[in-house]
């Protein structure tokens, strides 16, 4: 597994809500590749809960918006924007667990329509919500445009701490 480097990190302006390392509200989501999957190692916090000690729906949508933005970036080494998120919530996420796992792969890509298959998984190892996530992806060009021009992976064999 190895830890994928942030092509964002020095883009002047860049604040994203699920990944930005600096952002003091920000979900500071880290990513990692093995095989043809991106995966992402999670610690929620009380203070994204919903109702008491449950991870609240809207933080889970995003935190799967953002890795399937990940798989675009790392596997397609484009940008693009999500144009569909259809969530299935399948067992409550505690705000108490100490890790969440989440997963996403590339199922297809054609004519610049990118489906992206995402579960989460509590510390136990239970499927406890998953996605499909359509993404329309950008040209060469216009992903420049945007301050994308790679998405590289971090020296050796990494594990997430």
């Amino acid at each position: 597994m190895r830890k994928i480097n942030n092509p964002w990190k020095n883009h002047k302006g860049y604040d994203c809500f699920g990944c930005s390392p600096d952002n003091p509200i920000g979900l500071h989501m880290e990513f990692f590749e093995e095989d043809n999957e991106v995966r992402c190692y999670w610690s929620p916090q009380t203070h994204f809960q919903g109702w008491i000690d449950t991870l609240h729906g809207g933080i889970q949508a995003t935190l799967i918006d953002e890795i399937a933005s990940w798989v675009v970036f790392r596997r397609l080494q484009t940008t693009g924007v999500t144009t569909r998120l259809n969530v299935i919530y399948r067992k409550a996420v505690m705000t108490t667990e100490p890790q969440l796992t989440l997963r996403a792969h590339l199922v297809d890509h054609r004519h610049h329509i990118a489906t992206i298959k995402v579960t989460l998984e509590n510390a136990d190892g239970q499927l406890c919500t998953e996605a499909e996530v359509i993404y329309c992806t950008m040209k060469e060009e216009q992903a420049q445009s945007m301050g994308f021009t790679k998405c590289e992976l971090e020296g050796d064999n990494l594990l997430p701490l």
